[in-house]
């Protein structure tokens, strides 16, 4: 059993957890992520890490509610335990030092993911800008963070409640009609988001690596659930990513995959809301 250490809502619909996981927390690198399964009859869920501290022994990640599992989650606090975290899960993302900008690009609850990364990539010496987006103001996070480290942050909202209105491809298009010397963009998000991102990126011929959330189980490559399509031939997320290059990934076929349950997910948390209440309904 793992136990949760903290727990804090950080907007309305994320939650920052920090989770005791010592072995965890020593060996994990940027770029990895762990899966948990609450209890012995839970799902299991990946979620990427976003800190640790091998001092301590723990782990933090942020959560978001979207399916009944992540809004069980959401219901733990400090104290309570968790039946499993595996990991850390995944390549490490490669990080050296580099001519030009690291461009980190955000989308939600993706700044928690790319925000180690990020980190990394300026301990080696690197230039950080970080351009992260979301719905609207009130579920802005992180933004303190990164401004801690990063050379460079700016915030799109889409309703522009906050920051620059409109989505983080029109702060990025900016910079590259500038013509800045950017080495690298990573970009994590909602799948679409990264597709975005790849197809603008691939115009101007500047390299894009993205995180890919695809559906897991097992995290070992064992189940080929989490198969992606990346220079038209089958990769899995899990042993050979969670990374990829943005333009080579097919992500039409990729999104078609993340559909294919939404029917399902949707019955689970109606019943899973039923059985509660209807407390998230």
């Amino acid at each position: 059993m793992f136990k949760i250490v903290e727990r804090e809502r950080v907007n309305p619909v994320v939650n920052k957890f920090v989770i005791e996981s010592p072995i965890i927390a020593k060996k994990r690198e940027p770029g990895q992520f762990v899966i948990f399964r609450l209890h012995e009859k839970g799902e299991r869920i990946p979620i990427t890490i976003a800190d640790a501290d091998p001092k301590a022994g723990t782990i933090t990640v942020y959560v978001q509610e979207l399916g009944k599992t992540t809004f069980e989650m959401g219901k733990m606090n400090a104290g309570d335990e968790i039946a499993d975290v595996v990991g850390p899960l995944g390549l490490p993302t490669p990080i050296e030092k580099v001519e030009g900008d690291i461009f980190a690009v955000a989308g939600g609850v993706g700044s928690a993911e790319v925000l180690p990364i990020a980190r990394k990539h300026k301990e080696v010496g690197n230039k950080v800008v970080a351009i992260l987006g979301y719905r609207s103001k009130d579920i802005v996070i992180l933004e303190e963070e990164f401004k801690s480290f990063a050379d460079e942050v700016y915030i799109t909202t889409d309703d522009g409640s906050y920051g620059r209105e409109g989505f983080v491809t029109h702060e990025l298009k900016d910079h590259l009609d500038k013509g800045r010397k950017i080495a690298e963009v990573i970009a994590v998000g909602p799948a679409i988001m990264m597709k975005v991102v790849s197809d603008l990126t691939r115009h101007y011929d500047v390299k894009t690596m993205v995180s890919l959330n695809s559906i897991m189980i097992d995290g070992t490559g064992m189940c080929g659930v989490c198969r992606v399509e990346v220079g038209g031939e089958t990769r899995y997320a899990c042993v050979h990513g969670p990374e990829f290059d943005g333009h080579k990934v097919n992500f039409d076929l990729m999104l078609k995959r993340l559909a294919s349950f939404k029917e399902e997910e949707k019955i689970s948390l109606d019943r899973y809301n039923a059985a509660v209440g209807g407390e998230n309904g």
